[in-house]
């Protein structure tokens, strides 16, 4: 009827993020193609994404692909997109967790996994970093239930919980959760940490860089002095951490840290890296709870007293998430979990042009 591709696809809010979920099988196989056209859905290259269904945010401009597993001990596969919203690029290196929480749904719903009672827990490995997390999904009677009475900050309204298990999220670029081989490094005069937990990040004390940590996302994004001088930080560290030249990666996430000013543990102020994000991406929050195991981190000196099991809430610019830091099961490793709520918003098909 027209000169238009129509491509299967649904949107999904997951935690404080959205975009849109496509079967592994309906996106070309090659990563150049697939990208491609990842560009033209998006609408990438123009500040609104106005020609494609882009928000013209990063938090809004990410995609996840989800397939049968590629291994024998997960459920399914999930690779996330991150696609840029004025370059026209796609970036593959980083997981999401706020996508994560909406891959076991959309699976469940598209048939790769039948629920299996009131709760179901579906094993994502993530293709991105090789990790497996545990996403246990509301089911009862073995129907997904979106409605429900949790709440997330960043998201308004109340939601079924939807909890995800980091069980080995330790070096998911490096493989090493101190890349550096230290906890502490010194970049351009500054103490820094650097890990690799379920992200890479390069975390800084916020009083160093003349804030306190607390300050809304727009004054960070408003400072261009800072956020050049963050850049080079980021740089280097990404450097120091054996990732070569990170200059065209997003990976690693620079993390601001400051006393808390609300009644949480800890204030943290989060870059994508090139704006700082308005909530804290749940990768981030579990990199951020195996820093505070690590005594002589940055983070870990913040709290001397920590025990295991332990609840952390890190405050973002709109409100607090929590993480629940606990040993697991036989290794003693530290393993960390987090709650987060999705919904299903829109089911249909993406559209592109033939000559795209």
């Amino acid at each position: 009827m027209d000169d238009l591709i129509r491509i299967p696809c649904v949107m999904m809010r997951g935690g404080t993020s959205k975009g849109p979920f496509f079967l592994s099988r309906d996106l070309p196989a090659d990563p150049v193609e697939r990208d491609r056209l990842l560009l033209e859905i998006m609408g990438s290259g123009h500040p609104l994404q106005i020609d494609g269904i882009g928000g013209g945010n990063s938090l809004t401009s990410k995609v996840a692909i989800v397939g049968p597993s590629s291994r024998p001990e997960a459920d399914v596969d999930y690779l996330f997109a991150q696609v840029k919203v004025l370059e026209r690029s796609v970036d593959t290196a980083p997981n999401c967790g706020n996508m994560l929480s909406a891959v076991g749904p959309f699976a469940i719903e598209a048939g790769l996994v039948l629920p299996t009672g009131d709760e179901t827990v579906i094993k994502v490995h993530n293709v991105n970093t090789g990790k497996i997390i545990d996403a246990r999904i509301q089911t009862p009677g073995g129907a997904i239930a979106y409605q429900g009475e949790a709440a997330i900050d960043g998201v308004p309204g109340k939601a079924a919980p939807v909890y995800l298990a980091f069980r080995d999220a330790i070096g998911a670029k490096t493989g090493r959760l101190l890349p550096s081989g230290k906890a502490t490094d010194v970049i351009l005069g500054l103490e820094v940490t650097l890990l690799d937990g379920a992200t890479p990040v390069v975390i800084i004390t916020a009083g160093d860089m003349g804030y306190t940590g607390s300050e809304p996302a727009a004054v960070f994004d408003a400072d261009a002095d800072f956020m050049a001088r963050l850049e080079q930080i980021r740089r280097e560290a990404g450097r120091l951490m054996g990732m070569g030249d990170v200059s065209q990666s997003v990976l690693p996430k620079p993390v601001l840290i400051g006393a808390s000013a609300n009644g949480g543990d800890l204030a943290v102020r989060y870059f994508t890296p090139a704006n700082c994000h308005t909530a804290l991406a749940t990768t981030g929050a579990v990199s951020l709870g195996l820093a505070a195991t690590i005594p002589t981190s940055l983070v870990g000196q913040r709290f001397p007293e920590l025990s295991l099991p332990a609840t952390i809430a890190f405050e973002h610019p709109t409100g607090e998430l929590r993480v629940r830091v606990e040993k697991a099961m036989g290794d003693n490793s530290p393993t960390v979990s987090v709650m987060r709520t999705t919904r299903r918003l829109f089911e249909g098909a993406a559209l592109v042009r033939k000559d795209a």
